[in-house]
């Protein structure tokens, strides 16, 4: 299933490296990224691919939250459907 994740917070050193591995301890491939900082402010979107015989979206979603809140960072999991309907107007 394609997701896509948000990351959006105050930059600082290794956040990259922190989501990569939730993503990755959770076998969700990574197919897509784009990051920037702007004004010391770290924003990143990337599409994932998370697989069918892991674990569901809901409870993926409220760890990358928890991830968000332990790292200082606002985390985003979203399926890329839902992501996709949020920004279309």
């Amino acid at each position: 299933m394609r997701a896509v994740v948000t990351v959006s917070g105050t930059d600082r050193k290794g956040v990259v490296a922190q989501v990569s591995a939730f993503l990755a301890d959770n076998g969700i491939n990574i197919e897509d990224v784009s990051q920037t900082v702007l004004g010391g402010q770290f924003a990143m979107v990337m599409v994932v691919d998370i697989p069918e015989s892991g674990k569901t979206l809901a409870l993926l979603s409220e760890e990358a939250r928890r991830l968000g809140e332990e790292i200082g960072m606002s985390i985003g999991l979203r399926h890329a459907d839902i992501f996709t309907a949020m920004h279309n107007v």
